[in-house]
């Protein structure tokens, strides 16, 4: 069975700090992407630095907003598949491996969250939570592909019209669209830690977010200050 080859997309805005950590955790892929882009959304401090030292290729998205800054990145990828997680976030060693593993006739690829920085049970607790939201969100037909955590054919997602023009959500309906074309799947071990900075504003704050989220809500997602900061 033929592996295809995978180009690893991260937007990012003013991420000189966690960024080292997520090209150092794509640097330790089993499976090595072809190309890691980060494609930075008017950042003013070292990211493209920091990117550019880790070896990714830098784009400069001038518009604000996270789906435009998605979108270049697709547009721009040269492999057969695109692979997209967020610039404070930690795919595990083997997150390509596994997507690489289900690609195969599939459309799109999705798994599983958790939170990294917290204490080990709030760590568990956090990917217990959002493995039981996705497994609610297949049983009602609505997929729910993360930017931090999902994998698609390229090919099919330009068909499907690429990322819409909204402040949020972008991921998720590119998800939902690329859906109608062919098979999504769901791979348990393709795990990616995230920031737990989510948090930063309190936990009643994110699950509101999230249900406004879930329900269709794409403005009043990003303040103007945190850019391209995805809070999936």
């Amino acid at each position: 069975m033929r592996v295809p080859g995978f180009t690893v997309v991260i937007p990012a805005r003013n991420e000189e700090v966690y960024l080292p950590l997520t090209l150092r955790a794509l640097a330790g892929q089993r499976h090595a992407p072809d190309e890691v882009i980060v494609v930075d959304n008017r950042s003013t401090d070292r990211t493209v630095e920091v990117a550019r030292a880790w070896g990714a290729t830098v784009l400069r998205c001038e518009e604000p907003g996270v789906a435009r800054t998605r979108q270049m990145g697709l547009e721009a990828a040269r492999s057969e598949w695109v692979a997209t997680t967020d610039a404070d976030s930690l795919p595990s060693p083997q997150w390509l491996e596994k997507l690489s593993e289900a690609a195969p006739g599939r459309a799109a690829l999705y798994g599983p969250m958790r939170f990294c920085g917290v204490a080990p049970h709030w760590s568990r607790l956090s990917g217990a939570g959002y493995s039981a939201f996705l497994h609610a969100c297949r049983i009602v037909g609505k997929p729910n592909l993360a930017g931090a955590n999902m994998a698609y054919s390229r090919g099919a997602a330009l068909l499907a019209g690429g990322y819409p023009d909204v402040e949020a959500y972008e991921d998720v309906i590119l998800g939902q669209e690329i859906a109608r074309l062919g098979e999504v799947a769901f791979v348990p071990g393709a795990l990616v830690e995230t920031s737990a900075r989510r948090l930063e504003r309190g936990l009643l704050p994110f699950a509101w977010q999230h249900l406004r989220n879930i329900t269709g809500h794409t403005r009043g997602y990003f303040a103007e200050s945190e850019g391209a900061r995805p809070e999936r």
